[in-house]
């Protein structure tokens, strides 16, 4: 190890906890568009949807207030980790930030979508008027709206998939790898948001069109609870994703293999892995070997270097027949 001369560790020595996505702050622009575009909207449909009669628009107004609000989360996401990236409070960084945010805007989807099914039940039993014209046109502008938003943010997952080619294996399972490492989870919860808001605005113009054509009024908050439906299986799907990540479950078994096969050669064998998501796109492990033939720590991480998912590694070496133990 190299030692500066006023006692410190030299700063090539240094690890570094900078594990943000790479579009971190375009991430953030973008979020802070969709809440003010997505906010106004909110406040057209609430109050077009109480006028007009309508339980699918008014639905869509509500659930959009709330999205406004996660999606308001979001973009605090992002600052947040970007202005604590390299605070030494974070053991590794701020980069899952983005996924606690992600599992929160899961949570309010979850919400959103208890929300509406309940409403849409009581009118199923009890229908009301509805001015179809008017609520009509306001889900129109509803759905322009959430397009523009959908575009703002990009698809919501403009880095889902590895282009990475220097290690053929890696890139052979880049699905697997992409969709656990690579996906940012607060941008998803976000664009997820924005994804439901177009969804009710399709249903409840689809609703709106039934009963002004046909005379059919049950259809309307049917399907509210279609939308209500769909909405909470986006909302267990974010969920279970983003928890993962939280709980430093291992999400990826091909790069997990990968590092297997790269360290055990000759007499070494691996004898404890742990590999988790530190941020989107970043990866740590922590590996313990055992030889008989024991090398410096550095050599066992060459073997890993070119593998692009691993930010920070860390490697045990063991000797064989309780002899010490040399870490780094």
């Amino acid at each position: 190890m190299h030692v500066a001369e006023n006692g410190r560790i030299a700063p090539v020595h240094v690890h570094e906890h900078l594990f943000l996505g790479q579009d971190h702050a375009r991430n953030e622009r973008r979020t802070v568009a969709v809440v003010a575009v997505t906010a106004t909207m909110m406040v057209v449909e609430i109050v077009a949807g109480w006028a007009y009669g309508s339980m699918a628009l008014t639905a869509d107004g509500w659930h959009m207030a709330t999205h406004a609000g996660a999606i308001g989360v979001a973009a605090l996401a992002y600052r947040f980790a970007s202005s604590h990236a390299a605070d030494p409070r974070f053991a590794f960084g701020a980069g899952k930030v983005g996924d606690l945010a992600g599992f929160a805007s899961a949570i309010i989807l979850g919400v959103v979508a208890l929300g509406i099914g309940y409403e849409s039940l009581l009118r199923l039993a009890s229908p009301q008027p509805v001015a179809y014209l008017e609520a009509s046109v306001v889900a129109v502008i509803g759905l322009a709206v959430n397009v523009v938003c959908a575009l703002l943010l990009g698809h919501g997952h403009d880095h889902g998939h590895s282009h990475d080619h220097r290690d053929r294996r890696r890139h052979d399972h880049g699905h697997d790898h992409a969709h656990h490492g690579h996906a940012d989870h607060n941008m998803r919860g976000a664009y997820l948001h924005v994804l439901a808001d177009a969804l009710t605005s399709v249903l409840a113009i689809a609703g709106l069109l039934a009963g002004w054509s046909f005379g059919w009024s049950w259809v309307d908050p049917a399907i509210g609870v279609v939308g209500a439906v769909v909405i909470a299986a986006w909302s267990i799907g974010l969920a279970r994703d983003s928890g993962r990540v939280l709980l430093d479950a291992t999400s990826n078994d091909d790069l997990a293999e990968t590092i297997r096969e790269r360290l055990e050669t000759g007499d070494v064998r691996v004898s404890d892995l742990h590999l988790w998501r530190v941020g989107p796109g970043h990866m740590a492990a922590i590996v313990a070997v055992v030889t008989h033939r024991p090398e410096e720590p550095a050599s066992y991480k060459a073997r890993l270097a070119d593998l692009a998912a691993l930010s920070h590694v860390t490697i045990e070496v063991n000797l064989c027949r309780d002899h010490p133990r040399v870490a780094a």
